[in-house]
């Protein structure tokens, strides 16, 4: 009897990641995101696959939730799709009601693993616009199925694996995410280079968190993907990203799709 778990067929083209601080007044939107999942993004042309994710408290990796901190996670079949949906009326909604919000299209370089039993090709040329010129920052994304019984094992290294990301010479950006409280976790991160990740991924917290999961068989699946920034434009933690606009937009999403910066920068971040 094969005891393998049945895979999905693979998915393959860009990913889109959408990272949002929401007001205070609207956090009971934003808990409904997280009670909707995927439901409102059924008719995305071009989408492949979405993941609405919370967050721990100030965006970090957390026991204790983020009343405001939110991630959108998905994967389209082209550059070019994917750029209409940041400037469609799914985003923009986000937009209207975040302190702070940061949104890139990117390419998958490498990945290993699989999540949902799913793994990611590397982006096929064919996926992108002609031209589209990369940005030269890279990211990361990491997540994990952590086994039930192990869960406070794991999170005995989590928070200063964490701490250690944020302080990263060469980390632009990061943030914890999650499916699932405690045991469906995911992390995003921004860098000005693939050396500085990798000085973070092989010292200190990290790496001794990365032993203690492979030594004591932490993740029940996990997936490990880098990836190149496309395009990305947004504030985040008071810090202005923005690129150039590489393909075409949608029609009708005006270019006040785009986030004004600073619209909502005077009102501090509360959880």
């Amino acid at each position: 009897m094969n005891s393998q778990p049945q895979l999905h067929d693979p998915l393959s083209g860009v990913v889109v990641v959408v990272l949002a601080d929401f007001l205070r007044q609207h956090q009971g939107w934003g808990w409904l995101r997280l009670v909707a999942g995927s439901a409102p993004y059924k008719d995305v042309p071009g989408l492949t696959s979405v993941k609405v994710m919370g967050s721990g408290h100030g965006g970090g990796f957390s026991l204790r939730p983020s009343a405001t901190h939110q991630g959108l996670i998905c994967t389209f079949t082209h550059f070019d799709l994917a750029m209409k949906f940041l400037g469609s009326s799914w985003v923009q909604a986000y937009r209207d009601r975040a302190r702070e919000l940061w949104a890139g299209v990117l390419s998958v370089q490498s990945a290993r693993g699989h999540w949902d039993k799913q793994a990611w090709l590397a982006t096929a040329p064919d996926a992108l616009a002609d031209p589209v010129a990369a940005q030269g920052l890279f990211a990361v994304l990491t997540r994990a199925s952590i086994v039930p019984t192990k869960t406070m094992a794991f999170w005995r290294y989590a928070p200063a694996a964490q701490a250690g990301l944020g302080q990263s010479e060469g980390c632009l950006l990061s943030m914890g995410l999650g499916e699932a409280p405690l045991v469906r976790q995911c992390t995003f991160s921004l860098w000005q280079h693939q050396a500085a990740m990798l000085q973070y991924a092989h010292q200190g917290a990290h790496q001794l968190a990365s032993a203690a999961a492979y030594k004591h068989q932490f993740f029940s699946e996990s997936m490990f993907v880098r990836m190149q920034v496309l395009h990305m434009s947004g504030v985040w933690q008071g810090r202005v990203f923005d690129a150039p606009k590489t393909a075409a937009r949608d029609d009708s999403a005006a270019s006040s799709r785009e986030p004004v910066v600073g619209l909502h920068a005077l009102e501090p971040s509360h959880v």
